[in-house]
């Protein structure tokens, strides 16, 4: 079922306060470049920028800046689009958890829900410390740190310390009690060098609709200490704490039923145990139109250091990191009664995650070539388990809970990941082609250990010794370049409640042997180009999308069966993405980007014996149209924008018997 299909409303009143010394305000007398079209690159890259990312509401997820990109759909349940669970993200029609994620070189994982590798960004670091956002809409360079990017990468960058000593402060206030306060100080440069920050970040606010809060507290912190003249050591160690109340699911159905601000039943607790035992009012006709409430809550402390050191022709860049990671996501559910005979219990799915990993990148430059070499190494651990709370009252909501009255399934993975990628970058024809070739060699073990219930244990490997990649870079003139590019990735089996040791043991054993990682084989080529006052690029792209794995439920999600997951075919993916920026004047821009994307499922599939037919259907939550329109003005003191985007219609089901309209936001 889709989480949302359509940004909710805040109408916010901002009051963005006082800064001091606010660097990151700055402004020259020119129109900021917020989005840099990836000049020189062999993909199709494009870069929103410190200075797009900084007239963004406080507190907005940086995956929504993206949306204005071309080949970008976002949709969430909250007008921040920092509310995880209800987050959808896809470029050219592959999902978020078919995609790369990193932070200053440190994979985030695949940033689902479900966290088992990664996190999410919105946990990983605060908006406001981010500098640059990377996207390769295609394919990522083969040295990106990540084995589920079968679509593109997402690569976020963090701010540098300031060169000055300086203080910055803002606030921001709005509706359902919204208020954000940002502190981050700057030593600026030291007797050694050096220079760092330290920032905190409080945000708290009420849902726009139900009951509930969405809070979050975060510290950020980073060193960057030269080495001598050609060595640098940078150094980050980030902390969250986040505390989010679910909005209910919703389906067309229910919205047409209920009504489009229906929610959980909080702060109603009879209302819930009524539903419970099946006495229904309001329009309800089912004990899963609602629950008494439901929350998620994470504690993330992400930290890495790189070492980054030029000697003579070569460069190189050792980079560790550590992240741990504690969660719960908790339901209300009319499915278990507690111990005390109260018709509902708290179900929980909790996390742990401890991860370690180290990165070496070698590269060696000459007049023609730059060669690019390296392996990625992590350890991952992952506990996860499914627990029953006794409950006899509504105030159990984030906090986290102990001392269950039942355990469902608990399992215990440990996943090794190496990956070796080798690349070089030919300069030809006095420099105005280059040639990019190389490959990865991906290799990602799964050992699963069921220690309570039903689920799955053994091993697992997905295993690809060459996954090549090749680039091309034409420059026409010093303003107008072809490129084109063709890669091949592939997306590892997953631990954890969204893999395939989230099955019985009876069904993983029987399709063990068969299951295939997915695979993709991705083509695009293009134009970019540049004038005084306009530069953009056109560029058009084909994706054969292999052995698509299905989770199959095989009861309501509260309820939490064992699924099954199968291979179901393939997907072809063509398209054409435009996107231009014109600088009217020194004040005044406008961007827009066009993305149209036909997505389709190539192959029929069983469930239960009973054919789905889904042959030529247009894949979920992949809108075949998009249109983004984007007036600015900054004039350094003040900016305003205007903008608006088309999204076509949305199917939610395999057969594309239900959709979610078109619309303008």
């Amino acid at each position: 079922m889709s989480k949302s299909f359509r940004l909710s409303p805040l109408y916010l009143l901002l009051i963005q306060g006082f800064a001091l010394n606010a660097a990151a305000q700055q402004a020259d007398n020119n129109v900021a470049t917020v989005v840099v079209f990836g000049q020189g690159n062999t993909r199709q890259v494009q870069d929103v920028t410190r200075d797009d990312l900084i007239k963004i509401t406080p507190g907005t997820s940086p995956l929504k800046t993206l949306d204005k990109l071309p080949g970008v759909s976002f949709e969430s349940a909250d007008p921040f689009g920092a509310y995880e669970w209800s987050t959808r993200f896809s470029v050219r029609g592959f999902s978020q958890n078919q995609m790369g994620f990193t932070l200053d070189g440190v994979p985030l994982g695949d940033m689902s829900y479900g966290n088992n590798n990664g996190l999410h960004i919105s946990r990983a670091i605060t908006s406001e410390n981010i500098s640059r956002v990377s996207l390769s809409q295609g394919a990522g360079s083969v040295g990106t740190t990540s084995t589920s990017n079968l679509g593109g990468t997402v690569q976020f960058f963090s701010s540098a310390p300031a060169d000055k000593m300086e203080f910055t402060a803002a606030e921001t206030v709005g509706s359902n009690a919204t208020s954000r306060t940002f502190l981050r100080a700057d030593t600026g440069v030291l007797s050694t060098g050096g220079k760092a920050y330290i920032s905190y970040t409080r945000q708290r606010t009420d849902k726009w609709k139900g009951d509930g809060g969405q809070n979050q507290d975060m510290i950020n912190s980073k060193l960057v200490q030269p080495l001598g003249a050609n060595t640098k050591l940078s150094a980050f160690i980030n902390y969250s704490d986040r505390k989010e109340t679910d909005y209910q699911d919703l389906s067309l159905e229910m919205v047409n039923r209920l009504g489009y601000n229906w929610d959980n039943y909080a702060p109603d607790w009879q209302r819930a145990i009524n539903a419970a035992k099946g006495v229904y009012t309001g329009g309800v006709n089912n004990m899963d139109d609602a629950y008494y409430q439901g929350a998620g809550l994470r504690k993330d402390t992400l930290m890495g250091t790189t070492l980054d050191s030029v000697f003579g022709d070569f460069r190189i860049r050792l980079t560790g990191y550590h992240h741990s990671n504690t969660g719960q996501g908790h339901w209300f559910t009319p499915y278990q009664a507690s111990q005390d005979g109260t018709p509902i219990s708290i179900r929980t799915t909790e996390y742990g995650i401890s991860r370690n990993g180290a990165v070496a990148d070698l590269t060696w430059e000459n007049d023609m070539h730059s060669v690019n070499a390296g392996i990625w190494a992590e350890s991952s651990n992952h506990a996860l388990s499914r627990n029953y709370y006794n409950v006899n009252g509504s105030d159990l909501m984030l906090q986290y809970l102990s001392n269950p009255f039942m355990t469902a399934f608990k399992q215990q993975f440990n996943t090794s990941t190496t990956q070796f990628y080798v690349q070089d970058t030919i300069a030809l024809m006095n420099d105005k082609l280059h040639i990019n070739a190389g490959f990865k060699s991906s290799d990602v073990k799964i050992n699963a250990v069921n220690l309570v219930g039903s689920r799955a244990g053994g091993d697992l490997e997905s295993r690809k010794s060459f996954l090549p990649q090749f680039g091309v870079n034409y420059a026409l003139s010093r303003h107008d370049e072809l490129f084109a590019s063709a890669s091949r990735n592939m997306r590892a089996f997953q631990p954890g409640v969204d893999g395939p040791f989230n099955q019985s043991q009876a069904v993983f054993d029987a399709t063990k042997s068969t299951l295939k990682p997915e695979t993709s084989r991705t083509v695009d080529a293009g134009y970019r180009f540049k004038t005084d006052n306009l530069v953009g690029s056109v560029a058009a792209y084909y994706t054969q999308f292999n052995d698509r794995i299905i989770k199959i439920a095989n009861c309501a999600g509260i309820v939490g069966c064992p699924n099954s997951f199968v291979n179901v075919g393939s997907v072809v993916t063509r398209g054409v993405e435009i996107a231009g920026l014109w600088t009217i004047d020194r004040n005044w821009s406008v961007f827009s980007s066009l993305t149209m994307n036909d997505s389709t499922y190539q192959d029929n599939y069983y469930d239960n014996n009973k054919l789905i037919n889904i042959t030529d259907k247009q894949v979920v939550d992949s809108p075949k149209n998009m249109l983004k329109l984007e007036l600015s003005y900054d004039n350094t003191e003040w900016f305003s924008r205007l903008g608006g985007k088309y999204t076509d219609k949305r199917f939610y089901t395999y057969t594309n018997d239900a959709k979610v309209p078109a619309f303008w936001l």
